[in-house]
């Protein structure tokens, strides 16, 4: 269809649109919206037939049109493909009918962690260790015993004969040299 000239530029304006016929609205106001569109249709959800969608929200569409509800296309657009996909994605979701108490012990997930993340958190707490290790020895201390055996800042005090300011100056350092540490061998602080 050719696009229709508008003294306005490429767009009607709102006294313009209301004198459109169905067919030169569609044109004006939705097509220039149908690539951008599918494009998110297909980014956000790629297991849904991208056809179907802009379709089926183009039916909506004329449908409000019709009502007289829409006072931005574009938008309106959109939430109505993002309404139309949600509806059905949750429709294609299945259930089994049988009953997790029934099925097999080899079916149910174990709630204790994957062999990947019990190797991950060793790392992760030996890659903690190794940078409380490189501290100066006042700081390694407070943050060992607050990290590593997770004592208040009023029982380090106690424990090494300090101020508890003094701990948590200790503590803010000890943080700060150790977030240093694990962002220079790609761990995250």
């Amino acid at each position: 269809m050719e696009p229709i000239p508008f003294p306005t530029g490429g767009r009607p304006d709102a006294s313009q649109r209301l004198r459109l016929t169905s067919a030169e609205w569609f044109a004006a106001e939705v097509q220039p919206h149908e690539p951008a569109l599918r494009g998110y249709l297909r980014s956000a959800f790629p297991s849904l037939d991208t056809d179907d969608l802009v379709q089926e929200s183009y039916l909506k569409l004329w449908r409000a049109r019709a009502l007289g509800r829409i006072a931005s296309t574009k938008a309106y657009l959109f939430s109505i493909a993002r309404n139309t996909a949600r509806t059905i994605f949750h429709r294609q979701r299945v259930f089994s009918p049988v009953p997790v108490s029934d099925l097999p012990d080899w079916r149910v997930l174990a709630d204790e962690p994957s062999a990947a993340e019990t190797v991950a958190a060793h790392e992760r707490f030996e890659m903690i260790s190794e940078a409380i290790a490189q501290l100066p020895s006042r700081c390694r201390e407070v943050l060992s015993l607050a990290v590593l055996q997770g004592c208040s800042n009023a029982e380090i005090a106690t424990r090494l004969g300090l101020a508890e300011a003094t701990v948590r100056v200790h503590l803010a350092r000890g943080i700060r040299k150790c977030a240093g540490f694990l962002r220079e061998r790609g761990g995250s602080p």
